[in-house]
C-alpha cells in the first residue's frame, strides 16, 4: 500500500469513521428513493394538470361546435371556433378532424402542422415540428375527433428546477448527514472507548483496576461486567502463581543451603577420592546456579508483588558510566573481546545505581557470551530530549526479529550452543522489571546489516 494512503486506511479501519460512512450511505440511499418518488409523484401531479386543462378547453371547444346541426361547415366552424381558439392560441393547439373528411379546423398557431394521434390511447404526450413536446388530448365527438394540445415546455422547467434543488439538498444532507453520523458514533461509543482505557491499564502489576459499569443495562454493560469477571479470575490466577513462585523459591533456600554446606564439608574433609571430589564440585556449581534461579525468581515475584523499593538517587550518568567501564572492560578482557563506551549530553537523571550496574552487567554477560574473540562490545549512551538512552551494541550473530519480545520473558535463551554458557532464561526478565520501576522501557534491535543486536533502554531524565 502506497505509504500516503496509510493514513487514510488506519481511519477507515476505525469503527466511528465506518459507522459515520453507512449512516452517510444509508441517509443517502433514503433521500435518493425519496427525491426520484417524489420526481415521479411531481411529474405526475403536473401531467394530470395539463389534461385538466386540455379537458377544459375541449369543453370550450365542445360548447361551440353545436353537433345539432346535420352538416359540418369548414366555413361555419371556423367562424364558431376561431374567436375561443384565439384567445387560447398560447396554451392550446386544437386540430378538428374527421377520419371520413380530413382535417376540418386548425387554430392558427398550428400553422398547417400535424398532431400525431396515439391510437388507444386519450392523454399522451407527442413532439410536433417546431412547437416541441406537447401533451395531447384526443376526444371524440360522434363523426369528429378533436384534438386539445398544450406545451410541455412548463412541466420540463418545473422539472429541471426540482432536480436541481435535489442535487443541491442531496450534496447538502451528504456532508450534513456525514458530520452527524460521525458525532453519533463518537457519542455511541464513549463508552467502548472507556472500557478500552481501562482495560489498557489493566496489567500484570495492576490487576485490581476494574471497569466501571453503567447502571444502564445494556449491551455495553453485559461486556464491561463479563470483562469485570474476566479480570477477576486473571487477578486470582496471577496471585496464585506469585504467591506459588515467592513460596517455592523460599523453602527451596534452605535444602540448597544444606546441600552446599554438605558439599563443601566434603571437599574440606579430604576423605573423598578424586573421582568423587570432581563430581562434588560439578554439583556445588549446579547448587549454585539453582541458588541464583531462586533468587532471581524470588526477585521478580517481590516486583510483581510491589515489595521492592529502589533507592532513587540524582546522579551524573558520566559519572557512573565511568566508573562501571572499569570492570566492564576487565570482564571483556576475560573473554578476549574489546569493550567501549561512549556518552553523551549532561544533566542528572535519578536512577538506582546499584540496579542499573545490575541491569548493565546482565546485558554485557550475554552480549560477551555470544560475541566471538576479538570482536567489539559497544555501550553508547546519551542524553538528550528528556531522555536517556543506553545502548549495549554486539557483534554476535543477532536475533530474528521476531523474536525481539520474545527475549524478555522468563526462561527464554536465545544463546547458540557452541558459546558453552548456560543462563538462567531470567536475567533480561529482571532487566525489564528494573527499567520499568525507572518508568523507561527496554527493547532489542538488529544491527547493520541483521548482524549482531542492540538492546536499548530508554529512562526519563530530570528536567532542565
Amino acid at each position: 500500500m502506497d505509504k500516503r494512503l496509510a493514513p487514510f486506511a488506519l481511519r477507515f479501519r476505525s469503527v466511528s469513521v465506518r459507522l459515520a460512512i453507512w449512516y452517510t450511505l444509508a441517509t443517502a440511499a433514503t433521500l435518493s428513493c425519496l427525491f426520484a418518488a417524489g420526481y415521479q409523484l411531481l411529474e405526475r401531479h403536473l401531467i394530470h394538470g395539463l389534461d385538466l386543462l386540455t379537458t377544459a378547453q375541449f369543453e370550450q371547444v365542445k360548447s361551440h361546435l353545436h353537433l345539432e346541426d346535420d352538416k359540418l361547415d369548414p366555413a361555419a366552424l371556423e367562424e364558431r371556433l376561431r374567436k375561443v381558439t384565439d384567445h387560447a392560441a398560447v396554451l392550446f393547439y386544437i386540430d378538428v378532424h374527421s377520419p371520413g373528411r380530413g382535417t376540418i379546423f386548425q387554430s392558427t398557431n398550428i400553422r398547417g402542422r400535424v398532431i400525431p394521434d396515439v391510437k388507444g390511447e386519450r392523454f399522451f404526450n407527442s413532439h410536433v415540428e417546431g412547437i416541441g413536446d406537447v401533451r395531447v388530448g384526443e376526444f371524440i365527438l360522434g363523426p369528429i375527433d378533436v384534438n386539445v394540445a398544450t406545451p410541455l415546455r412548463t412541466v420540463h422547467n418545473v422539472m429541471e428546477g426540482y432536480a436541481e434543488v435535489c442535487l443541491a439538498l442531496f450534496g447538502t444532507m451528504l456532508v450534513a448527514s456525514g458530520v452527524i453520523g460521525y458525532c453519533l458514533s463518537q457519542l455511541a461509543l464513549r463508552p467502548i472507548r472507556k472500557i478500552s482505557e481501562t482495560a489498557n491499564r489493566i496489567r500484570s502489576d495492576n490487576l485490581s483496576e476494574r471497569i466501571e459499569v453503567s447502571e444502564v443495562r445494556d449491551e455495553v454493560s453485559d461486556l464491561a461486567h463479563m470483562l469485570n469477571q474476566m479480570f477477576d479470575r486473571l487477578e486470582f490466577s496471577f496471585n496464585n502463581i506469585r504467591h506459588f513462585a515467592a513460596e517455592v523459591s523460599h523453602e527451596l533456600k534452605t535444602p540448597l543451603s544444606l546441600l552446599r554446606l554438605l558439599g563443601e564439608k566434603m571437599l574440606l574433609d579430604g576423605t573423598a577420592s578424586a573421582a568423587h571430589q570432581e563430581s562434588i564440585q560439578v554439583q556445588l556449581e549446579e547448587l549454585a546456579r539453582l541458588d541464583q534461579i531462586v533468587e532471581e525468581l524470588l526477585f521478580l515475584s517481590r516486583v510483581e508483588a510491589r515489595g521492592v523499593h529502589f533507592q532513587m538517587v540524582e546522579a551524573n550518568p558520566a559519572r557512573f558510566l565511568h566508573a562501571f567501564a572499569q570492570d566492564a572492560k576487565v570482564l571483556a578482557e576475560h573473554h578476549q573481546v574489546r569493550f567501549a563506551y561512549t556518552h553523551d549530553g549532561e544533566g542528572p537523571v535519578q536512577f538506582d545505581d546499584k540496579r542499573m550496574r545490575q541491569v548493565l552487567l546482565n546485558l554485557l554477560s550475554n552480549a560477551l557470551h555470544i560475541s566471538p574473540a576479538g570482536s567489539h562490545v559497544t555501550l553508547r549512551s546519551m542524553l538528550a530530549d528528556g531522555k536517556w538512552v543506553l545502548r549495549v551494541e554486539d557483534e554476535g550473530p543477532g536475533l530474528p526479529a521476531d523474536k525481539h519480545e520474545q527475549m524478555f520473558e522468563r526462561f527464554v535463551r536465545h544463546q547458540p550452543q557452541e558459546s558453552g554458557y548456560k543462563g538462567s532464561g531470567l536475567g533480561l526478565a529482571i532487566c525489564r522489571s528494573i527499567v520499568g520501576l525507572h518508568k523507561g522501557r527496554i527493547f532489542a534491535t538488529h544491527g547493520p546489516n541483521d548482524r549482531g543486536l542492540h538492546v536499548v533502554i530508554e529512562i526519563p531524565a530530570l528536567a532542565a
